[in-house]
This record gives C-alpha cells, structure tokens and sequence, in this order.
C-alpha cells in the first residue's frame, strides 16, 4: 500500500481545521482570559527584547536600539493600553432607541470574527505580525500568522517564540514563500489582515472574494512631504531625513517624495545633507556606520540601483549619495532632484534611501501633484501657517497627516492606523485594533408593550393614518 506524504498543505489544513473546532471557545472567552493571554505575551516580548533585536540585526542590520524604537517600544505601547482598557470595550455598549421603538432596548455587543489570517511583510517583521495579532486576541478571534520568507530569522524566531506562549488552535505561525502564501488565502478565514504591496494586496482581496472575507489592507504608496515657504527648512530637513532614512527607507510611511518651493529647494539640500552628516556621519564613514541599516536583500538592491540609474539617464541631478555596495546591501541616503515626471521614482513607492525632491512655484501646484496621483498611506507637512496646514488637509485626501514631524502617528495609539483607497482600507491600533477584529452586533429587546405592533396587518384607515402620522413626525 502506498504511503501518503505528509504536505504543507496538509499541515496548513490541519491547523486550519483545529482552529476552527476551537473557535467558538476561544470567541466565548471573557475579560480575565483575554488579558491573562496579552499579559503573558507582555512579559515574554519584554524578557526577550534582546533576542528580537538579534533576529532583526541579521536580516535589516538594523541597531538594536533603532530596533526598540521603532518595533518592540510601539508594541509594548499597545499591549499595555489593550490591556488596561480591554474589560471596558467588550462589555455590550448601550446605544438610544428611537421613538417608533418606544419600550426596546438597544446596544452594540462586540463579536470576534473568528478565525484571522493576519499576512506580515519584512521590513518591521516582528512588529507588524505580533501587533494585529495583539488586536485580534483582544477580540477573541484564533489566529494564524504568514511572516515573509524574506526576513527568514525574525520569521523563525516568530514562530518559536508563538509557540513556547500559544498552544496552535489559538495561533500558529506558518512559514513559507509564495506558494504557502497563496494556499492560506484560498481558505475560508473569516478575516484576513494583509501589510505589504498595493500589487500584493490586490491578490489577497480577489482571493478573500471567493469566500467574502472581510479584509484589511495595510499597503503603502508615494507618501508626500509638503515644505511650505513659512516652514524651518533646518528643522524640516532633520525631521523628513530622520523619516526618510531610518530603517534605510523600508518603511511604509516614510516620506517617499518631498514637494519644496522653487526658491527654497537648494537651502532644503544643503539642510538634508547636514542631517545625514548629523545622524550617521560623513559619507566615507557610512558603510561602516553600524546605526545605518542595509537593503534586505540583493533583489530590492538591485531594484533601488535601477531606479536611480534610469533617473540619472532621463537627465535627474543627484544631490548627494547614490553610492552602494552590493556584497553589503549598502546604498548611501540619496537625495535626487530635476526628475522627469515618468521617471519611475515619482511613479512607484521607492521603499529604500532614495530621496526626491519636487520643486512648486505655488501652493496650487503642490496641491494638484499629490491629488493626480493615488492616495498616499500618509502626508506630512511643514508649516507654521495654520490657514496653509487648513488648505493642504482639506484639499487633499490620505491615510494620516502629521504637521511638522514624520511617522509619529504610528506610534498614537489612540488614533487609527490605515490607508485610504490604494493605500489600504480599514485601519488598527488600540481600540480600532478591537474594532478591525469584531464584529458590532446590534442587539435590541423589546419590552410587553410594543409600538410596532399598532401598525400590523390588516391596514386599515386607522394604521394608514398612524403610518402617516409616523412618516410625518419620526
């Protein structure tokens, strides 16, 4: 008799199927439950915070404590606010009864979709697996995690470190490249929470159609920095650098291109390239610069490499940087100027050091450049003219607006986090983390007296009037 393989499919369909044996206790599962879960994840993040940073080093090469800053402190940040507010948000939430409903009671009763997919890109590996997960066990719901193949030793601490907290019909980690990737979303999740590329996000959305999964798309796109003529350009220039550069430009809202006044573009040069020099030392000194972190892998290297040559050819003036090492998957911060409109650096999401540089003569221009292109995940603007800052948020449209610093707003918690059209739909962080995954059920209970029933059939003259009285008044 022939011997059956054992395949990754099968193992994903068994942890699928135990998962959703299980799913209805796990959604049945109170206040102390939930948080005696978030508290053991607290504690273990925080006990192992120097294994993380050592996972993240030998895929970004990204210093530990740029590490803390920007994965494992926003992480903490959430589960401690989750965890201090989590009783409140699930207790049923009284809401008014309106007068034709006179005698019923009514409130939202927050549900737990059920069973989450939650899909993690590589660029902050840790953080944006364990942080949608965070939300999605607030709400009750099992979960199973697809890390990225491409930061492959965050990706197997991860599932180590899921393991030794989580028995796996709660969560489990599944990894894998493309191929497990698409076997997951063929499945009927009742959820799927997707970080990564707008292209990528439009293959998991037509995937979760097949079954009407809801889904949140976490994606990306061409982020705007708008330099206005009142703005500090030195204190712009640190702060748009900082954004820009940190993580070696691998991070979804860092700004992806900055729109300068004309007359201010050159002081806006000299200013970035005081910046860098500020933060990681003169260029001959950079390769070496352990707080600089490297390109994940030779492939975005190569691509980044690309686009700056196809800008250098279509006449583009390179400000400063430009300079890499492949064996390092080093590139130099770079800032890049006089760029045709159809060179690619203004047409894709860079995702890396590359900085360009757009120059208006009005206000009016700057406004119609970002609204020609598509919705950009978050939009930063540097002014102190409250009648400007006014302008440029109405008259636009994005997933965030910061004033006068950049990617400060992942770290709010209390705000939502998420893009809008083509960069994302639905948004997370705190309660609206809770809120991504559960479902608002309303509930209403009608009390012996009941208004409704003086208007059941048969309709006569005297319901025809009521009714009337009812469409007039209510």
């Amino acid at each position: 008799m022939a011997i059956r393989s054992y395949s990754v499919d099968d193992h994903i369909q068994q942890i699928f199927d135990l998962q959703r044996i299980y799913r209805w206790k796990t959604a049945q599962s109170d206040a102390r439950t939930r948080i005696a879960k978030l508290k053991r994840l607290l504690k273990a993040v925080e006990a192992r915070a120097s294994e993380i940073e050592t996972a993240l080093y030998k895929d970004l090469y990204r210093h530990p404590v740029e590490s803390k800053t920007i994965e494992i402190f926003p992480l903490l940040k959430d589960l401690r606010y989750i965890i201090r507010h989590l009783r409140r948000w699930m207790k049923p939430h009284r809401v008014p009864t309106v007068l034709p409903f006179l005698g019923a009671r009514s409130y939202i009763q927050y549900e737990p979709r059920g069973q989450v997919l939650i899909m993690a890109p590589w660029n902050y590996p840790f953080q944006l697996a364990v942080s949608p997960m965070v939300a999605a066990l607030a709400a009750g719901n099992s979960v199973m995690i697809k890390p990225s193949e491409m930061s492959p030793h965050t990706s197997e601490f991860l599932k180590q470190f899921i393991e030794a907290l989580f028995p796996p019909e709660e969560v489990a980690v599944i990894t894998g490249g493309a191929d497990v990737a698409q076997t997951l979303i063929g499945l009927p999740f009742d959820h799927i929470f997707f970080t990564g590329s707008t292209q990528k996000g439009k293959v998991v959305m037509e995937a979760a159609a097949k079954h009407l999964t809801s889904v949140t798309l976490e994606l990306g796109g061409k982020s705007p920095a708008v330099v206005a003529r009142d703005a500090d350009l030195s204190q712009a220039a640190q702060r748009i650098a900082f954004g820009k550069f940190i993580n070696a430009g691998q991070t979804c809202i860092a700004p992806d291109y900055v729109l300068v006044p004309e007359e201010q573009e050159e002081r806006l040069v000299a200013a970035l390239k005081r910046a860098v020099e500020k933060f990681y030392g003169p260029p001959e000194q950079l390769p070496q610069n352990p707080d600089y972190a490297r390109i994940v892998n030779e492939g975005h290297w190569t691509r980044l490499m690309t686009l700056l040559e196809e800008a250098r050819k279509k006449g583009a003036r390179i400000y400063f940087g430009g300079g890499g090492d492949a064996r390092q998957r080093f590139l130099e911060p770079t800032v890049v100027g006089l760029l045709p409109e159809n060179a690619t650096l203004l047409q894709e999401e860079i995702f890396g050091p590359i900085l360009p540089l757009v120059s208006y003569r009005e206000p009016a221009e700057a406004v119609e450049f970002i609204r020609t292109r598509p919705k950009p995940l978050a939009m930063y603007i540097f002014s102190r003219n409250r009648q400007t800052i006014r302008h440029l948020i109405q008259h636009t449209s994005a997933g965030s607006v910061v004033v006068n610093e950049t990617l400060i707003q992942y770290g709010n918690i209390t705000l939502p986090f998420g893009g809008v059209n083509h960069s994302g739909m639905g948004s997370y962080h705190g309660f609206h983390g809770f809120r991504t995954f559960s479902h608002a059920k309303p509930v209403m209970i009608q009390s012996r007296l009941s208004f409704i029933s003086l208007i059941y059939p048969p309709y006569t003259r005297r319901v025809k009037k009521l009714v009337e009285v009812m469409t007039r008044l209510f």
